[in-house]
């Protein structure tokens, strides 16, 4: 009778020890994640992946989307959320003059803990199949090419109707949980991304003015949709990648370690902003004398240059830096099987 009395305890404890390492690793997971959104080209998911606690936060999605309101699902996904909201509260100023101004150093930690999730990926993984090798060498040819379109400022036009702006937040929606690839730079390659922005502008200073006759307007035609658009696509995209870990686990881990590893290339850290010049294009908008100087010095092109030995390597003492860092925090519990996405 004791041993029977004991037991239940004991489950108890293994249970709350779980749900508070998860709880651990989805707050630093969301930490990443909301500072990588202030970050240009850096995607969240990809932070959310190299945390460890990219499938669980999957899951909890996709079990809430399912009105399963499972305790360690709330946990996940509420650390997740209030850790990302909370950094991108606290760091949005500072981070992002960093970034602008000493970016060499930023993005060499971010490659660090970018780089410091993939041992992470590879415990989940455990073997390396002819379908994951293949998935990840596709997957790290789709983030070159991005990176390529990106260094070269390929950017769409954009048709303005509410079924576009549906599709892009549809678009950059999946984006944003997809792991390496910027939910931003997608709406940006669509052209959708001034429109937006210009709305959400416009929106917030009729409520500023107390003028909700003004605010309809942008919010009917043109919020409203990207809004759906949102919803939709965290729900499908995190749904799938859920069906697809349980049915096609080592393909979709390999695509997600190609992503992982790919989204590095957008993330050379030796280059500075260059000053734009009338006729070039910013965020898909033609520069003009009018415009000129209200683009702010975070938006303009970046050039490459030959970093002196400091800069070779203090940067890559903080990339060491930072993946030790990811590491560490993902391997908090690494005796769980991260298996367990349902």
């Amino acid at each position: 009778m004791p041993e029977a009395e004991s037991q239940p305890i004991n489950i108890n404890r293994t249970e709350t020890t779980a749900i508070g390492i998860e709880a651990i690793r989805a707050f630093f997971g969301g930490t990443l994640m909301g500072l990588a959104n202030l970050v240009p080209g850096i995607s969240g998911g990809t932070m959310l992946l190299a945390a460890g606690i990219y499938p669980k936060f999957i899951g909890s999605i996709a079990d809430i989307s399912r009105f399963r309101f499972r305790l360690q699902s709330l946990v996940v996904l509420g650390c997740v959320l209030a850790a990302a909201a909370m950094a991108i509260l606290l760091g949005a100023g500072v981070l992002k003059d960093l970034v602008v101004d000493h970016r060499w150093v930023m993005y060499s930690l971010f490659i660090g803990l970018t780089l410091g999730g993939v041992p992470a990926v590879w415990q989940i993984a455990r073997r390396a199949t002819a379908g994951l090798v293949v998935s990840a060498v596709i997957a790290f040819a789709v983030m070159t090419l991005l990176a390529v379109l990106k260094a070269n400022n390929v950017v769409g036009s954009g048709s303005a109707n509410f079924l576009m702006y549906f599709v892009g937040g549809l678009a950059g929606a999946s984006a944003m949980v997809l792991p390496g690839i910027s939910g931003g730079y997608i709406l940006l390659l669509m052209g959708q991304y001034i429109p937006i922005l210009s709305a959400i502008e416009q929106f917030t200073n009729a409520l500023k003015s107390r003028d909700l006759a003004a605010a309809i307007e942008p919010a009917v035609s043109v919020l409203l949709p990207v809004g759906i658009g949102v919803i939709l696509g965290v729900v499908l995209v995190a749904n799938l990648i859920e069906w697809l870990l349980l049915r096609y686990r080592q393909v979709t881990l390999g695509f997600l370690l190609g992503l992982l590893l790919g989204s590095v290339i957008g993330l050379w850290p030796f280059q500075d902003p260059v000053e734009p010049k009338v006729g070039d294009l910013i965020k898909g908008q033609k520069v003009t004398l009018d415009n000129l100087p209200a683009i702010d010095r975070e938006d303009w092109h970046t050039e490459s240059y030959r970093p002196d030995l400091s800069q070779v390597g203090g940067g890559l003492i903080l990339v060491l830096i930072g993946f030790v860092t990811t590491m560490g925090l993902a391997r908090i519990g690494g005796g769980t099987d991260d298996r367990a996405t349902t």
